[in-house]
């Protein structure tokens, strides 16, 4: 089938090619009677525009970078899902770039990216948004951006971010209300601002309830299966191991349902196990894990809309915190007499 052209659906709308134009990049001054007749053509012809054209006639590229360093590709899909899903609407293309390295050599692979694919704009999501050198180089380059969960880096760029903290002290308050006493914890990836976040919630609640906060407890953990895996068989074999363990992502706590299975470990019989983020794996394991519901889809569907917004007005939007979830499922119950 030959491929429909703007002057085809010019021809289909009795309009100009100007007309149409102004119609499929959304600009003002067209009247409602003549964008229902304009879209109407286009959708009957299945007319789609060539992303070149559009970038000639408006000096964009249409592009939007999405650019991350994280490790657990569940909560990676949820990002590129919701970014993907905001850009649509807008008829943008969204651009996936991994990142590797720090200071230099991660700012020299990101600016290589906007020369490149000229995109107009960033989402530029943890850790990489936690990183000073970035975020200077982006502001010198002056190419909108918004961040997804950052650090305490004071920076004038819009941003989305939750309450890593207050999820994390809720997580631990709930164990303890099920009536554990002796709870490990697994520390998300040192290079993540959010993993201190999680622990400070964890030793908030501990203190809350006069727990003494245990440094055999807590192990270190890289947001990945095997970090989990390998943590929860040293905190299960301890002399006197807990009856429940957190862990700072879905990621490890399946790791820790893993090393609970290996040890003839009965969850929740004997063992509680809680994850963060909500992801895919939480909802396949057995038992199905009690987690903390990231927004992750909606961050960065959110963080997406905040640029689109700055692109349309060249205005800076706010910020925005969304707000996540206990989900209470079969991995938590209380401790074994």
């Amino acid at each position: 089938m030959t491929r429909k052209t703007i002057h085809d659906v010019a021809r289909a709308a009795g309009v100009a090619i100007k007309t149409v134009s102004r119609v499929l990049n959304d600009e003002p001054n067209v009247r409602p009677e003549t964008r229902a007749r304009v879209l109407a053509a286009a959708e009957m012809l299945q007319f789609q525009p060539s992303l070149s054209a559009r970038s000639l006639a408006g000096r964009r590229s249409y592009l939007i970078g999405l650019v991350y360093e994280n490790p657990s590709a569940n909560y990676l899909v949820e990002l590129q899902h919701g970014a993907m899903a905001r850009c649509r609407q807008e008829k943008f293309r969204l651009f996936v770039h991994q990142c590797s390295g720090r200071g230099e050599e991660l700012t020299r692979d990101v600016i290589g990216l906007i020369d490149q694919t000229h995109v107009d704009g960033l989402v530029v999501s943890p850790p990489l948004s936690e990183s000073a050198h970035l975020i200077e180089a982006l502001d010198q380059r002056g190419l909108p951006f918004v961040r997804i969960a950052p650090n305490d880096l004071k920076h004038v760029s819009p941003y989305v971010d939750m309450d890593d903290e207050g999820a994390a002290r809720e997580m631990t308050e709930h164990l303890i209300e099920c009536g554990h006493r002796r709870i490990g914890f697994i520390i998300g990836h040192p290079n993540h601002f959010a993993s201190s976040l999680r622990l400070r919630g964890f030793r908030a609640a501990l203190e809350r309830h006069q727990i003494a906060f245990d440094p055999a407890c807590v192990k270190q953990g890289y947001f990945v299966f095997e970090s989990g895996l390998e943590a929860g068989r040293e905190l299960l074999t301890l002399p006197d191991p807990p009856t429940a363990v957190f862990a700072s992502n879905d990621d490890m706590a399946a790791g820790v349902l893993l090393a609970a299975h290996e040890l003839a470990i009965p969850v929740p019989q004997r063992l509680s196990v809680a994850g963060f983020d909500d992801t895919y794996i939480a909802r396949i394991v057995w038992p199905r894990l009690t987690t903390v519901h990231q927004p992750s889809y909606d961050l960065a569907f959110s963080a997406t809309d905040l640029l689109l917004q700055s692109l349309k007005s060249g205005d800076a939007p706010k910020t925005a915190r969304l707000p996540y979830k206990l989900i209470r499922r079969e991995s938590t119950a209380p401790p074994a007499p």
